[in-house]
């Protein structure tokens, strides 16, 4: 559960780390499941999941994986852990008790091949005529994350802007803040170890560099909205009141 002093925290800054949101257990049943993910997405993808690959001037570099959306559908493990309690007990804090999945997506980020996710404010992604800036997203470290591997870094405070303009691009993460990447002096980095999750508003600006390291960073990103703020937004009701209520 979120004390009162990291919910202020949270109002403040858009984010909130909480260390050890996973037992390590769970995390090394996440890692066998996913294991050797991007050949077995190459050679067998599996119905109902999305991918988009990293994009190489190099033709000959094997295909890497940017993202994999609806990550549960490969992993019990990432299923589970995005309805347990100690995922929802928090996001309850933050959205209150009608929770909705919007989504589970895996971020592969691969040692020296992955690429930097430009700055931008989810919403971006997400806004319609039909609901407002309520998602919550829920950062789950698979592996280290650090500088050198491409951590998750924040604009504190920036949720309070409210939405920024955007560019838009035919291209995986084609909804960016002026300038794409580059590093700014007003971001924090959040470094985290496996297990770790970090907890984000939907208008807090957010990126991440590329992964220079020999590690690799692996990610899953969980998305949560408030049942009923657009409906055709939700998978499905993970807690309070039914899709469609």
């Amino acid at each position: 559960m979120l004390t009162p002093e990291k919910k202020r925290f949270y109002d403040e800054n858009g984010f909130i780390l909480k260390k050890g949101l996973v037992p390590f257990e769970d995390i090394q049943q996440i890692r066998e499941e996913i294991k050797d993910i991007h050949n077995r997405m190459a050679e067998h993808p599996v119905d109902g999941i999305g991918l988009s690959w990293e994009e190489f001037d190099n033709p000959n570099l094997p295909p890497r994986i940017k993202q994999l959306m609806h990550s549960e559908l490969i992993s019990p493990a990432l299923n589970r852990i995005l309805r347990s309690d100690a995922m929802l007990d928090i996001i309850e804090k933050l959205i209150g008790p009608d929770i909705s999945l919007y989504h589970s997506k895996l971020l592969p980020k691969d040692a020296e091949d992955g690429t930097a996710i430009p700055w931008h404010q989810d919403y971006a992604y997400w806004n319609r005529d039909d609901n407002r800036p309520l998602m919550v997203n829920c950062q789950l470290a698979i592996d280290p994350t650090t500088r050198e591997n491409g951590c998750i870094q924040f604009v504190p405070g920036s949720h309070k802007w409210g939405l920024q303009e955007h560019e838009r691009r035919q291209q995986t993460f084609g909804v960016f803040l002026k300038g794409h990447y580059c590093e700014r002096d007003d971001a924090v980095a959040v470094e985290m170890a496996p297990g770790d999750g970090v907890f984000f508003n939907a208008l807090v600006i957010h990126g991440s560099a590329a992964n220079t390291s020999n590690l690799p960073r692996q990610m899953n990103t969980f998305a949560f909205n408030v049942t009923g703020n657009g409906i055709t937004q939700c998978r499905e009701a993970l807690r309070g009141k039914p899709l469609g209520q």
